[in-house]
């Protein structure tokens, strides 16, 4: 019996295969890689761990957040395997709408929406979360104008605290997202502005992110149920009708280990919300980091090798450019780094302490500071690992250096590994372009 690869042999197979296919040269210094049966069979324990705890027929629509993965042929792949778009910008839904996503799929979140972005999200039916008084007032001008469809609701800030990540916290009292409920007549608003508007079915909050603990996850599920209740009781009818529970599951980005899982916080939910899942309420879910993280990595050449202080420098080619957060902010965004020769072999040998810095002009460009690790040298090949969020999409323009491609891979039960292209590597004259060459 061949038993399929797990997540590491898989890796490491595409290492190798990666290099012997297409070796980093001086034009292609590195590339990014996504294992796809990684990012399979992650969405498919996302729909088994809600089908675990909903009630029969209960409706349920999980959502990707674009932000952390800007590729179309990712965002067909999802939404083939039965996850939608939630998307924050003109330019996240004209990505979901190239990949084919369903305007009944794709739900809309931003705090600062233009009447274009509404008028449009209107006319299409995509699902709407309102972020504030003024945008709601913007909305009933719309919806005066031209007929609306999909469903709409307002995003709730329930006031909960932050996490450990400052930046990452969407629920702290002075939040810039939705409407703070626990401010002075934030709730009374909250429930007149239903009751005046029987087209409002939907409450939605984002809670979590990387650093927020589950049980503060789950209580910002059970503040907006409770406002779903309190709601429907004043109207004496079921005016909501589907909850939008944001994402943000937390990811371990200290091993290969997966933690938490979508099974452990769908669990904690029912004990939590019990009637989340009574079959009353249809459910939308915005996971991203989560669904992704761990089926990613960035694979950069080590250009040379120098000393500092007495500690060993390798300089590569991915550095600030494609790993912002954990240049800019290293004890919040701590990567795993993996050494490799050029021909994807493991590098072996005692631990150095050595830093590992990329091509950005400027002293923090590091990807890992102090690290033990084989000693690197020329020519070696480093692995930037759980980058498969975000680290592909939110590229840092400094210095001009070209974006990556992106290469999906998939690994045979024999080993044999595929690739397929998600992104070409940008090329110069692209770039320029890009920057106003040519104008």
């Amino acid at each position: 019996m061949v038993v399929p690869p797990d997540a590491a042999t898989r890796r490491e197979l595409a290492v190798r295969a990666a290099l012997a296919h297409r070796p980093l040269t001086d034009e292609r210094p590195l590339v990014a890689l996504l294992d796809l049966d990684g990012v399979q069979r992650t969405a498919a324990a996302l729909h088994a761990a809600f089908a675990e705890v909903t009630a029969p027929g209960q409706r349920v629509l999980h959502t990707f957040a674009v932000k952390a993965g800007t590729l179309v042929p990712l965002l067909r792949l999802l939404d083939g395997l039965g996850i939608g778009c939630e998307v924050a910008s003109p330019g996240e839904l004209a990505l979901a709408r190239a990949a084919g996503v369903t305007a009944d799929r794709v739900v809309l979140d931003s705090p600062a929406k233009t009447r274009a972005e509404l008028r449009e999200a209107l006319a299409l039916g995509i699902a709407l979360n309102v972020d504030s008084r003024q945008e709601l007032d913007r909305v009933d001008a719309l919806r005066a104008e031209a007929p609306a469809h999909g469903p709409l609701g307002l995003r709730i800030n329930p006031q909960l605290g932050g996490g450990a990540i400052d930046a990452m916290s969407t629920a702290t009292a002075t939040s810039k997202f939705g409407v703070a409920l626990t401010d002075e007549g934030a709730r009374e608003w909250v429930l007149r502005a239903y009751l005046d508007r029987p087209w409002l079915t939907r409450l939605h909050c984002h809670v979590g992110s990387q650093g927020v603990p589950l049980d503060r996850m789950a209580a910002g599920v059970r503040a907006i149920h409770e406002l779903a209740e309190e709601i429907n009781a004043a109207a004496g009818r079921r005016q909501v009708d589907s909850l939008d529970i944001g994402g943000g599951l937390p990811v371990n980005f200290a091993s290969d280990e997966v933690s938490p899982t979508f099974a452990e916080y769908a669990r904690l939910l029912r004990e939590a919300v019990p009637g989340l899942f009574d079959g009353r309420y249809g459910l939308v879910t915005e996971f991203g980091r989560s669904l992704l993280a761990k089926s990613g990595l960035i694979l950069a050449r080590v250009e040379y090798t120098k000393s500092a202080g007495g500690r060993p420098v390798a300089l590569t080619h991915a550095g600030a450019q494609v790993a912002v957060r954990t240049a800019f902010a290293p004890e919040s965004w701590p990567l795993r780094v993996a050494a490799y020769d050029a021909t994807g072999t493991p590098r072996s040998g005692p631990p150095v302490r050595q830093d590992v810095a990329g091509p950005c002009c400027f002293a923090g460009d590091l990807t890992a500071r102090d690290r033990p690790l084989p000693r690197l040298v020329p020519g070696d090949v480093v692995a930037l690992l759980d980058t498969g969020a975000y680290y592909f999409s939110t590229p840092l323009a400094y210095n001009a250096l070209p974006r990556p491609a992106v290469l999906g891979f998939s690994v045979s039960e024999e080993g044999a590994v595929a690739f397929t292209t998600l992104r070409h590597a940008q090329s110069l004259a692209e770039l320029v372009a890009e920057h106003g060459g040519g104008l």
